[in-house]
């Protein structure tokens, strides 16, 4: 399932806490993703900026959110999803990516706190 990532969406539903938009301050309105041999690249744009990470699944990394933040990542695959956690900020986020026909869910979670933005293929 994962041969076919999601080569770009846009954001059409969001349910997103405050407390994740100020720890990550994510703001998304198009997300890309790709694949070129094992290298994923996922892109967030935004009107004013866009923010890249590549990485291998299964390998951890070193990646610097867009809060400006360092965080230790590590990428697995499971399914049709890609399970991401970040640890090392003030609090350890996990980034779920879900991926059905047309459409992409991401799932965060930070402790208790469950944000979930909905995107549709272009």
């Amino acid at each position: 399932m994962l041969d076919k990532v999601a080569n770009g969406c846009s954001l059409v539903k969001s349910r997103v806490s405050d407390e994740i938009i100020s720890q990550v301050k994510n703001n998304t309105q198009e997300l890309e993703i790709s694949k070129d041999g094992n290298v994923y690249t996922s892109r967030t744009i935004q009107p004013n900026r866009t923010h890249e990470v590549k990485f291998e699944l299964g390998k951890e990394f070193d990646e610097t959110r867009q809060d400006g933040k360092t965080v230790k990542s590590l990428v697995v695959a499971d399914g049709n999803r890609l399970i991401q956690t970040q640890k090392g900020g003030e609090k350890d986020l996990k980034i779920v990516r879900e991926f059905n026909g047309n459409e992409l869910r991401v799932t965060v979670t930070s402790g208790p706190v469950v944000s979930v933005r909905t995107y549709a293929r272009k």
